[in-house]
């Protein structure tokens, strides 16, 4: 039977990666992002279901005691996770994910489903990345210092990543996404699967 093909994305913060994946994902239809749960109060502009699923903490505790995340984290006080049953369903209807998560949620995906394939995004340098952080306008010079040492820390675990896609001209790092992805669904272990009929039908006698 036909099965999907989960991609686990992660960057340091301002190296472009949800812009890249908003690219790729409207360029693919097969491809579906993962929308997380969280604690965090919802912004503005946000949309429950969109950009995330917003619920209370209590709701949240119940689901992560019922083992119903992927993956899940703690940061600054809110809490955030990824649905298992919602990726599940998905790779089983025959669809790529791709997980937005950080370089420990990455982990903890991995360790349950080692075939997920994880793709690390970087800027081509730090001075790059202060830049976009400062043309965001969201953040003062204390915060961007704070995230640029976080990034740092971040970048170290690159190495566990399957590949590495830098962020310097956008057209070329979306082509490099966009290769990975194809490669992927060709692995042999992917289209044994995949093609399991046709395979059968070739080496029948």
């Amino acid at each position: 039977m036909a099965k999907g093909k989960l991609f686990i994305i992660t960057a340091p913060s301002g190296a472009g990666k949800t812009t890249l994946v908003d690219a790729l994902v409207q360029q693919d239809p097969q491809l579906k992002v993962s929308v997380s749960h969280t604690t965090r109060p919802k912004r503005s502009k946000e949309v429950d279901g969109v950009n995330y699923h917003f619920v209370d903490k209590a709701r949240f505790m119940e689901m992560l005691e019922a083992g119903d995340f992927l993956e899940s984290a703690e940061v600054y006080d809110n809490h955030y996770g990824t649905s298992q049953s919602w990726v599940r369903e998905q790779l089983e209807n025959a669809l790529d994910v791709i997980l937005e998560i950080d370089w420990q949620g990455a982990a903890q995906v991995r360790n349950l489903m080692p075939e997920a394939c994880f793709i690390f995004i970087i800027p081509p340098s730090l001075e790059s990345l202060t830049e976009r952080l400062r043309n965001r306008a969201q953040d003062d010079e204390e915060t961007i210092e704070a995230r640029m040492q976080q990034a740092r820390g971040v970048i170290e675990h690159v190495a566990e990543a399957d590949f590495i896609v830098v962020n310097d001209d956008f057209d070329t790092a979306l082509a490099d996404l966009k290769a990975i992805v194809r490669s992927q669904r060709l692995t042999t272990i992917h289209q044994q699967r995949n093609l399991s009929e046709l395979l059968g039908s070739l080496t029948r006698g």
